[in-house]
């Protein structure tokens, strides 16, 4: 029998990691900023204010590995600052391919694309360090005219994270989605959810700055992806009582019960500072607005945020919203959780659906109901409760056609019809049709239900034509 395994002392014996545990570094940055950011410059001049920038990054990732991290998130516009026009940042842009079927090492091959040298310099520190490392940068992607979002100039510009493995391989990519008054940066036509996985912590999710107020894609990646990790690079103006960094940074931990790592710019004269490593029930942060220069906060963290015994807590109330299906404006709750009881309301009309996923799967499902005249080819009334299968991850997506699915789902769906005419729809993937186990009146309410469809579940929905109302 071996003997057991003795607790790794790391490197200056600061961190001896203890089970279920993973330790973190953030580095608040004060980035060296270009003295005229809407002057034009050449790529070489860019590419020397950034390099003092990742040289500064570069003794930080150094710093952070020998005390034992494991992964090192920087700030929002930390290596190229801020205050650009949509052509002065130009020269400061990378190329990188927003595709995740390529597996690409900027280190190793850094002759793959041209105009990479930043990706390049954050993928070797990365390698060299044996550190996830994530970072923000802008990049550039052309784009042809019969893409209907294309600039006119022929090109996207992102406000990019990026994420790259213990060795150096590009992981991950997230474009910004919620720009703050950001003239330089376009935003992606669709929201990127973006997340990578980690032998230490498991998947970490990833977006930026201002996007922590807003629904997409932040909030829906978490909910969607049952998430346990953030990383948040940031350039954050504190804004008090409610919007100060580290104020915001632990409220959002603690309401989503997850892990943030945090990374603030630093300026105090601009009103920013603000990091943290934060679990829903202890912070590791820092607030500085006196003094200059940056700093690294390193600091070990639970992998679970299992905290909360109060399970009521945790039971938020998902969010009502609308999209249109058939043309008509339906009210939907989203179907996040593996198991659970829904209820929406439109009218006179409430749908309730309990349900239980058999087979889990990352497809978006919705509760639907509409309760109105019906007025696009044809004008009649309709009465309807619909389970569907939306077409991507946003809410905009429910009420798209979709043939295909692979989850399968345990249901039971009624509603108060005002009308005897009800129609059961039960449609599985590939257009292929199932029955129901059970259906029809109880305490005037009608009713559907089924286990186990016999391929994955498209729709479910009862479908109600009130004549009279015509």
């Amino acid at each position: 029998q071996d003997p057991p395994t003795p607790p790794v002392f790391f490197a200056l014996g600061l961190w001896v990691k203890k089970e279920g545990h993973y330790i973190a570094a953030v580095y608040e940055h004060e980035s060296i900023l270009s003295p005229n950011p809407t002057a034009l410059v050449d790529r070489q001049s860019a590419l020397e204010l950034m390099g003092r920038n990742l040289d500064i990054y570069e003794q930080q990732v150094v710093a952070a590995a020998r005390q034992g991290a494991q992964i090192i998130v920087f700030p929002e516009d930390g290596i190229h600052g801020f205050n650009f026009t949509r052509s002065s940042i130009y020269p400061y842009l990378d190329f990188v391919l927003h595709s995740h079927s390529m597996k690409w090492n900027p280190c190793r091959e850094p002759y793959l694309f041209n105009d990479t040298e930043v990706l390049q310099r954050l993928s070797c520190m990365a390698l060299k360090n044996k550190i996830f490392l994530v970072a923000n940068l802008g990049t550039k992607q052309p784009c042809e005219h019969t893409d209907p979002h294309c600039p006119s100039d022929g090109r996207y510009q992102f406000n990019t994270n990026v994420a790259f493995s213990d060795d150096g391989v590009l992981v991950a990519t997230y474009r910004k989605h919620n720009l703050y008054f950001e003239y330089a940066f376009d935003t992606p036509p669709e929201p990127d959810y973006t997340l990578f996985d980690t032998p230490f912590a498991g998947k970490f999710g990833m977006f930026t700055c201002f996007d922590i107020l807003f629904f997409e894609p932040a909030v829906n990646l978490i909910r969607q992806y049952k998430l346990k990790q953030v990383v948040y690079p940031t350039a954050w103006m504190n804004q008090l009582p409610l919007l100060s960094a580290v104020e915001f940074q632990q409220a959002f931990a603690t309401a989503f019960n997850i892990n943030i790592l945090a990374a603030n710019i630093h300026h105090p004269t601009l009103g920013m500072t603000g990091s943290g490593i934060y679990t829903p029930v202890k912070s590791f942060i820092y607030h500085n607005m006196e003094s200059y220069g940056g700093k690294l906060i390193v600091a070990e963290i639970p992998v679970t945020t299992d905290y909360q015994t109060n399970s009521e807590r945790n039971k938020q109330l998902p969010p009502i919203f609308y999209a249109e299906m058939m043309y008509d404006n339906f009210t939907f709750v989203p179907v996040w959780e593996e198991k659970g009881e829904l209820q929406v309301c439109a009218n006179t009309l409430c749908c309730y659906l309990n349900y239980q996923r058999a087979v889990s799967t990352d497809e978006f499902y919705a509760l639907g109901v509409f309760d109105g005249l019906h007025t696009v080819h044809g004008t009649y009334y309709v009465q309807a409760c619909a389970l569907v299968k939306c077409g991507g991850l946003s809410f905009s997506t429910c009420g798209q056609e979709v043939i295909d699915a692979t989850a399968l789902i345990d249901f039971q769906l009624w509603g108060n019809m005002s009308t005897p005419y009800i129609f059961p729809l039960l449609l599985t993937s590939g257009v292929t049709l199932d029955f129901a186990d059970h259906m029809g009146w109880k305490n005037n309410h009608y009713f559907i239900s089924k286990n186990r469809t016999s391929s994955g579940l498209l729709t479910a929905a009862l479908y109600g034509r009130w004549y009279e109302k015509d």
